[in-house]
């Protein structure tokens, strides 16, 4: 599993557990002005991994560049190799 899929899973279960408790606070009779501090915590993990999913995207985009450099590469050494071939 890659990281990308892992902080992805890893949002998934906090907006899981966000709405969960969004939910049950909606539910409860008496509106509290008090904040849940559970709240905050996962606020704060859904933004961290919203933050790391940001960065895998980027690291991602770099790789995919560096990627197609070495296959143009490859490509072009196998093609310099046949030709060397084909003259001998």
């Amino acid at each position: 599993m890659s990281r990308l899929e892992l902080a992805a899973e890893h949002l998934a279960a906090a907006l899981e557990n966000l709405e969960k408790a969004a939910s049950k606070g909606a539910s409860a009779a008496p509106v509290s002005h008090v904040p849940d501090p559970r709240l905050a915590v996962l606020e704060d993990e859904k933004q961290h991994l919203l933050t790391r999913i940001a960065a895998l995207e980027e690291e991602l985009a770099a790789f995919s560049s560096i990627t197609e450099d070495v296959e143009g590469r490859l490509d072009g050494a196998i093609g310099e190799i046949r030709a060397a071939l084909a003259r001998s």
